[in-house]
């Protein structure tokens, strides 16, 4: 953080040569503005605001979810209302914490920073871009470090335990159980929570800044101007609303009750929001207003800004949708994959595939009507508004998501703690719904991912002063033939990191069967620690690269290529990362949940497929290890790779604007 913030700073500050004399504003030359460097001190304090406040949020996250897990083992023994009640509440409690920190520390920032700027909205909300810039880099480290974490415990625990040893999951016995169990917190729920954070912070700064030159920002309306945070703080009052539906107005009583109360949690938020929405519109913006396009003012209504937030919001839902159907047991296209398992696991590895390749068609119709409707109506702040939208139900959404993990180191509590056969039936039904549920909050994380890093790309073109970007000349092209290369390169790297992490854990799982006299017996107990320390040593030395190839690739290409070849770029890699993310996530969340389906036995069909230790249950388990670090360390790390991107080229846009394209200036 600190030496990216010093980054910061020295490229802000060169853009006027350090100079503390005003200037003539970038877009209406007649007024003076507040000098370069303000915007370079301002930018680098709101980074690390953004940086402090994810971080904050993870943490918590964290601590919420290891209070919350042992709480809901113990609550299960009374039935399964209860467990369920206790877990969903603590995820509610994370999901609120990080929607109302966001809001609060950004509209604190941008009130403090007014006391310098004045009248200088421009250089105000530009200077505010950092804050997204640092939730996004916190989230970069959390989803990528965690992910390497969590996954290198996990297939390093499920290949010896379950595959060699036949032992359980989370059996005590097995050496990589604490870090599994440690993993599932710091990647889905630090992980998870910084990237929706990021994801909020920064569609909330790309509206901020376009708005900052439409008739909001030159008429100095601040009701107007921060409609985007109006949205959000609507968002918490529904959640809020929303949440009561799921733990007070209606008891869950049975087993098959839990994912369908999930289900509605989505469908109810959406439809308050609706109503919210077009409240908050009526009353905070007025009736007619232009937002900046591309050079021009473009008059808009304000019925037409509450469908473009609305058409967000919706898509978002569909999206989690599709995804649930791909990715959960009920329907057919998870029991088809767990049918495959009958030939070996190469059938299965093609059946998931293919799964995941044909989930990505319908989100992506549902994002592309979304980015046109609202680029019709109001051009790049019409797309910031919708990813708003889509996120402006972020608490219930992190809600369910956080319940999952919860629930899920709750039956490992079980198991390891020796309880009741029932209390361990009573989290694997908890755990089975929060698998789908997690696979809907991955969903929502990448479709709003695209939108915002759209919104930004469009912040970036209007800053850096491009008027349009033409794919037919060389520069532009090549940018976006190398950026749509850009998330395999990052895949192979999280997907090695994954890989040669499980190696050595692997490795050490077997050193301890071998040389541990009565650790098989239950008589000695095996030492944790150390497969611990390998899983935080590798997410921490693993996260170096990848870290670096997103963080460095807007710098380079701006420094040395200029602005219209770094718009190809950010172009290429948002169209390409979207499909990959989608894909991976769908496969691996199927693989995972056709080993469950075939594990829980529940139907005629599953019950043919045998019992566990069957031969299609272990071409299941195979797939299931494959698909652990494509859904959750590979596609959920990409959104933060189209994002961040985006939004650093947005930050560094004055600087690449002035002194950018080194090479094709020499030339």
């Amino acid at each position: 953080m600190v030496a990216f913030a010093i980054l910061i700073f020295l490229f802000l500050g060169s853009v006027e040569g350090f100079s503390t004399k005003s200037q003539p504003c970038t877009y209406d030359k007649q007024k003076t503005c507040k000098p370069a460097l303000a915007t370079a001190i301002f930018s680098t304090v709101s980074f690390l605001l953004g940086a402090f406040t994810s971080v904050v949020s993870g943490f918590l996250g964290m601590k919420i979810a290891t209070y919350a897990n042992a709480r809901t083992t113990l609550e299960a023994r009374k039935g399964v209302g209860k467990a369920f009640i206790t877990a969903f509440r603590s995820g509610a409690v994370m999901g609120f914490l990080l929607a109302a920190n966001g809001l609060l520390v950004l509209y604190i920032a941008i009130n403090l920073f007014k006391l310098y700027y004045g009248e200088d909205w421009e250089g105000l909300f530009e200077s505010i871009t950092g804050y997204g810039l640092g939730g996004s880099s916190m989230a970069l480290f959390g989803r990528v470090g965690g992910g390497i974490y969590t996954k290198a415990a996990d297939v390093g625990a499920d290949l010896v335990g379950k595959v060699e040893r036949n032992i359980p999951e989370d059996d005590p016995r097995n050496p990589a159980v604490i870090a599994d169990n440690v993993g599932d917190n710091v990647g889905d729920i630090a992980g998870m929570g910084s990237d929706l954070f990021g994801s909020y912070a920064e569609s909330s700064c790309a509206a901020l800044v376009v708005a900052s030159i439409s008739s909001f920002g030159i008429n100095h309306d601040f009701t107007a101007m921060l409609y985007p945070l109006l949205i959000s703080s609507v968002g918490i009052l529904v959640c809020l609303i929303t949440t009561l539906f799921a733990t007070d107005f209606f008891e869950i009583k049975a087993v098959k009750e839990i994912e369908p109360a999930l289900k509605k949690q989505l469908i109810i938020s959406t439809v308050l929001m609706t109503v919210g929405i077009a409240i908050v519109t009526w009353i905070g913006l007025p009736s007619s207003f232009t937002i900046f396009n591309f050079g021009t003012q473009k008059v808009v209504k304000n019925w037409q800004l509450f469908l473009c937030v609305a058409v967000g919001l919706w898509a978002g839902l569909i999206i989690g949708f599709v995804t649930e159907y791909y990715t959960s047991n009920a329907y057919s296209p998870v029991q088809d994959v767990a049918d495959s398992c009958r030939t070996g696991a190469a059938t299965n590895v093609i059946f998931g595939l293919a799964l995941g390749y044909k989930s990505v068609i319908i989100p992506i119709f549902a994002i592309a009507v979304g980015i046109f409707v609202s680029f019709s109506f109001a051009a790049m702040y019409g797309i910031a508004v919708a990813a708003l939208g889509m996120l402006s139900t972020i608490a219930t959404g992190l809600a369910i998501d956080a319940y999952g993990p919860i629930s899920d180191n709750a039956g490992g509590i079980a198991e390891m703690a020796g309880m009741s056969h029932r209390i361990r039936e009573r989290t694997d039904a908890l755990d089975a719904a929060g698998n789908t549920t997690a696979a809907i909050g991955k969903g929502f994380a990448i479709g709003s991912a695209a939108l915002v890093s759209l919104a930004l790309f469009g912040a970036f073109v209007s800053r850096a002063s491009i008027s349009t970007v033409d794919v037919l000349t060389p520069k532009v092209f090549i940018g976006l033939i190398v950026g749509a290369m850009l998330p395999y390169w990052f895949s192979a790297m999280t997907m090695k990191s994954v890989g040669s992490a499980a190696l050595k854990m692997v490795e050490e799982v077997r050193r301890q069967f071998n040389t541990i006299p009565g650790l098989m017996e239950g008589h000695a107990k095996p030492d944790y620690a150390t497969c611990v320390k390998i899983s935080t040593d590798a997410s921490i030395k693993e996260m170096i690269p990848p870290g670096a190839l997103v963080m460095l690739t807007p710098l380079i290409v701006g420094t040395f290529f200029g602005v219209e070849t770094l718009s190809g770029v950010l172009a290429g890699a948002l169209v390409s990362g979207v499909q990959i993310a989608i894909s991976a996530s769908n496969t691996g969340g199927a693989w995972d949940n056709a080993k469950k389906y075939i594990e829980a036995g529940a139907s005629e069909h599953a019950r043919t497929l045998g019992p566990k230790g069957s031969d299609p249950h272990k071409a299941a388990v195979i797939g299931d290890t494959i698909g652990d670090p494509l859904k959750d360390t590979s596609g959920p790390s990409l959104n933060i790779l189209i994002k961040l991107m985006a939004v650093e080229s947005l930050v560094f846009a004055p600087f690449f604007a002035t002194h950018g394209g080194l090479l094709f200036k020499i030339f």
